[in-house]
């Protein structure tokens, strides 16, 4: 009789110890991110559990935005600033491969995690460290988070998005914690590759100031015999308007009249439609003028020698956007796509994040996966992201409930039933 059918093989990480310390979106997502390839995770917690459970909760320790950026690890908890913590915590690390750590310099100095005594318990450990600002200059000992980065970043002035005189955030998605939890499993991995060449322990660091800087990456580039004036006099308008106490918007008007792009631009924006709305994208010379194709327009731009900041130019591109605007008004989303399509132009519709959850690109990528939450019971949620060798590696579990797993991790670490229903009433765990 045949045996049962094999299942897919395991992660690229298989065999791979993570102990995470972390909380909130991007060290939890690093954490995330590794065990979908394969690495067994063990997310340690205080006893009262992390703040990412309790926000917008609906049950006691339950929340989505917690369950969203912890799938496939263990839960312990352990308050770390006890004497029978520490013990546990140096087993852990005995047998760690990786360490993933997001606190202040200070938290981690008090709570004993920082890399000098982890990696004295363990050389070959690779310890991955994420701040916000990195643990040396005037900023190290500040807390922050997303929405602090993007606006000292110079993020949000570059957004230009008001309301009421108030600048506004990117709040659709916690676009610098995400990424910053990408490029810490990225920098986890190379560290991982490092230590198999060399033999040798990796201190990884790395901060959201960091990542941020590299989603502004073509805005910082300064050619210094081009850029340098310019930023100078900028500099000297600002400083100029805050002695004077003027607004934030008014500041923001004078920056936007010296640093928006030229108008003209039909090639990578959105339309609104008969409908609802379509976004374009054309960022190749072959792609716009498929684009004007379609649309029956020219563009005197593409005209060898022609200045696109004359006035004539720029009053060109304002006629040339109100053109654009009213032709797309003329169809549906769908009939714009069908055009758009048949000529190899990169276009979608704007959606809703509800119309996704099952829609058939999603459903044949196989990126949603449906797990079982010990409280919550069935979970939709996205699932791995890449294929290797042709299959995703095995699904992942549902988040940890608080402490779900203590008891099972103690007992692997060599401690008794006895050991550990005495530290549960010493509220060392729960």
């Amino acid at each position: 009789m045949p045996g049962p059918l094999p299942g897919p093989p395991p992660g690229p990480l298989d065999g791979v110890k993570v102990v995470e310390f972390t909380e909130i979106i991007a060290g939890p997502l690093a954490g995330m991110l590794l065990a979908d390839l394969g690495a067994e995770v063990i997310k340690v917690e205080p006893p009262w559990g992390e703040p990412w459970r309790f926000v917008q909760a609906f049950l006691p320790t339950e929340s989505r935005v917690f369950m969203a950026y912890n799938k496939g690890k263990r839960g312990l908890t352990l308050d770390l600033k006890t004497a029978g913590a520490r013990q546990i915590l140096e087993r852990l690390i005995l047998q760690a491969d990786v360490v993933l750590v997001n606190y202040r310099p200070d938290v981690v100095s008090k709570l004993g995690l920082d890399y000098d005594s982890l990696s004295a318990l363990n050389p070959r450990l690779v310890y991955c460290d994420l701040t916000a600002y990195g643990r040396q200059g005037p900023d190290a000992h500040r807390p922050g988070y997303d929405v602090v980065l993007q606006a000292l970043s110079g993020m949000l002035a570059a957004e230009g998005k008001m309301s009421e005189g108030t600048p506004q955030p990117i709040v659709s998605t916690p676009l610098i914690d995400t990424t910053s939890g990408f490029s810490l499993a990225w920098c986890v991995c190379a560290g991982l590759y490092a230590r198999e060449r060399t033999g040798l322990g990796q201190k990884v660091e790395t901060t959201l100031l960091g990542t941020t800087l590299v989603h502004l990456a073509m805005r910082f580039l300064q050619v210094e015999n081009i850029d340098q004036p310019v930023r100078d006099q900028t500099l000297e308008d600002l400083a100029a308007f805050r002695a004077a106490s003027v607004s934030y918007q008014d500041i923001l008007n004078f920056y936007q009249e010296s640093h928006s792009p030229l108008p003209g631009n039909i090639y990578y924006r959105v339309y609104a439609t008969q409908d609802g709305a379509i976004a374009v994208g054309c960022l190749s010379d072959p792609l716009r003028r498929r684009l004007l194709d379609v649309l029956g327009l020219t563009d005197i731009r593409f005209e060898p020698g022609h200045d696109p900041t004359s006035p004539e130019s720029m009053a060109f591109g304002r006629d040339l956007e109100k053109k654009a605007d009213g032709m797309f008004l003329e169809k549906t989303t769908c009939q714009w796509l069908e055009i758009l399509d048949n000529r190899n132009i990169p276009a979608g519709p704007v959606r809703f994040i509800e119309e996704m959850v099952d829609h058939p690109q999603v459903i044949a990528s196989g990126l949603l996966a449906e797990v079982k939450h010990k409280e919550a019971g069935r979970v939709k949620m996205v699932g791995p992201l890449a294929k290797f060798n042709g299959t995703f590696p095995p699904l992942a579990s549902a988040s940890p409930a608080l402490g779900q797993h203590t008891a099972e991790i103690l007992l692997e670490l060599g401690y008794t039933a006895e050991e550990v229903d005495q530290w549960r009433q010493d509220g060392v765990v729960v």
